[in-house]
């Protein structure tokens, strides 16, 4: 109780260096604010997001405002910390993939960012990620397409990549089958560094991996968690995580129930085992959101990053460390693809390389892979 003198006021019940509500306060910013500062000037980049698949066959959507029918509406996104996407251009099995469906696609999710100029821009290289990051727009990347949406044609592929695709997911194209890349592929992955485009090693042959990592000249993705944590068919061992860093290459952990476990702590321990084999510049974030994927509790949206960087945190991650996680090693890659594509075009043309009937298989591991 506060003390009267005779001749003043109560003495101050609140004293310099004291917090009304019982706290310290010239204590450190608490995690939640402190978290909002990193995220500000290091916002998620998310490595990969079904939104425009999502929003093409839902007859009506307030993106804008805020809809349940989605997974990561903009508000969301910003609540978040979300400062770029990545929009998958794949189709679903079943309908079959195509350039002219893939075309159609990137139309669609074209016109969705056109629709929403105050929130969303449309990012080809890594200076117009960060070009969107500072005017307050979410970039969104355009990618990855499925590899057999280019009809087997390099023609298909520079098209594609005209257009603003960034990314081109291997798994499934008959010329990177079981037993490597074919020389045709082999064309395919020099053509995408020519390009500027990343090349997508999810669910691809062990062979197709190391052949990649090996030829490469640019860095690979990859949507995995790790094995060592959880078994899981999507997941890679430490070989391949070890391979991947080796290479400069990025391993985006999906934040999906399936890949991590059901809680947000099991996800934390992919990023932790990953970071610790692949290394600090090879490891990201992947929402996976929209894709209908099952979502560990506490990371069912965007929402989520700002807790799961929390935890990561009290695990001993510095602001560097999650800085890179969330921002830095995905801008890295995309400026890496693009000095690539400069120094290639300066050495080649486009490639003329036709899929041939009997396509000679070149496989040459990677190495330590064990293939």
């Amino acid at each position: 109780m506060a003390h009267l003198r005779e001749d003043a006021l109560p003495d101050d019940p609140f004293p310099e260096g004291t917090d009304p509500l019982g706290g310290d306060a010239t204590a450190p910013l608490p995690a939640a604010a402190d978290l909002a500062e990193l995220l500000a000037t290091h916002p998620v980049a998310d490595g990969y997001s079904g939104l425009a698949w999502t929003l093409r066959h839902l007859p009506w959507c307030e993106m804008e405002l805020g809809d349940s029918a989605l997974g990561a509406d903009i508000p969301r996104l910003r609540a978040g910390g979300v400062g770029a996407q990545f929009w998958s251009l794949k189709v679903p099995d079943d309908q079959g993939a195509s350039l002219t469906r893939t075309l159609e696609q990137l139309d669609f999710a074209r016109a969705v960012v056109a629709a929403h100029p105050g929130a969303l821009r449309l990012a080809r290289t890594a200076y117009d990620v960060a070009d969107a990051q500072a005017r307050g727009r979410i970039a969104v990347v355009p990618g990855p397409a499925d590899a057999r949406g280019i009809d087997d044609s390099l023609a298909g592929l520079r098209t594609l990549a005209e257009l603003g695709v960034r990314s081109l997911t291997l798994a499934g194209a008959r010329w990177a089958a079981e037993e490597g890349l074919s020389v045709f592929g082999t064309e395919v992955v020099r053509e995408t560094n020519r390009l500027g485009m990343l090349l997508d090693l999810t669910a691809a042959p062990p062979a197709v991996v190391a052949r990649v990592l090996d030829i490469s000249r640019a860095p690979a993705l990859l949507r995995a968690g790790a094995a060592a944590v959880r078994d899981h068919a999507g997941n890679a061992p430490d070989p391949v995580l070890a391979a991947l860093g080796a290479a400069r290459g990025l391993c985006l952990v999906p934040l999906t129930e399936p890949v991590c476990g059901p809680a947000l702590t099991d996800a934390a321990d992919h990023i932790d085992h990953v970071r610790a084999v692949a290394g600090p510049e090879s490891v990201a974030l992947c929402g996976a959101h929209d894709t209908g994927e099952v979502h560990p509790e506490g990371l069912t949206d965007p929402t989520g990053y700002p807790p799961l960087l929390a935890e990561l945190r009290a695990r001993g991650w510095s602001d560097a460390e999650l800085a890179a996680l969330t921002w830095h090693n995905v801008v890295r890659v995309l400026k890496e693809a693009d000095e690539t594509a400069r120094e290639t075009s300066a050495r080649r043309g486009p490639s003329t390389a036709r899929l041939e009937d009997r396509d000679e298989l070149t496989p040459k591991p990677v190495p330590g892979l064990g293939l």
